[in-house]
């Protein structure tokens, strides 16, 4: 048998095979729901999250204080092949689209004056001078991810410093 005439079928085999590095980020559908309180993520405005688990699923999140809350202080320990957010100065605000980027690498702007679905949220930007011209226009902040602590993006009131929820 030429092994050049099976190649192509093997390789093709092992395409459809699961790889187990599940770390490209998805695209939010009509009816992808946030994994903490299964909002429709497509009905409200201000950046999203992903966190991809080498399990293969995939945690949706409506907010960046969720996406990160979660990833800083998991409730449980899973292995995390990638979490991602929006680029907000090259996707629409109201109706953001695409645009990931790893958290880790992501600028934040703290205390804008734009609302995300949860009210007051972490507006993420790929480049340290998008989140700067962004915290000139609506306020606030610009923190690299390093500097963003667990107290901060606490799901009680963290960025909001409101403990009354």
């Amino acid at each position: 048998m030429n092994i050049l005439r099976v190649l192509p079928l093997i390789l093709s085999l092992a395409a459809c095979a699961p790889s187990g590095t599940h770390s490209e980020p998805g695209e939010i559908a009509a009816d992808t729901q946030c994994e903490l309180d299964g909002m429709i993520l497509a009905d409200y405005p201000g950046p999203k999250g992903q966190i991809l688990y080498a399990d293969g699923s995939t945690a949706w999140f409506c907010d960046t204080v969720e996406l990160l809350s979660i990833y800083l202080n998991p409730e449980q320990i899973r292995r995390v092949n990638g979490a991602y957010t929006q680029d907000m100065a090259k996707t629409d605000w109201e109706a953001p689209s695409g645009h990931w980027i790893g958290i880790e690498q992501a600028y934040f702007v703290q205390d804008s004056s734009l609302l995300g679905s949860m009210g007051p949220t972490l507006a993420s930007f790929a480049s340290r001078a998008d989140a700067e011209a962004f915290a000139r226009k609506y306020g606030g902040k610009v923190l690299a991810f390093a500097e963003i602590t667990p107290e901060l993006v606490r799901l009680d009131g963290g960025v909001r410093h409101d403990s009354h929820m």
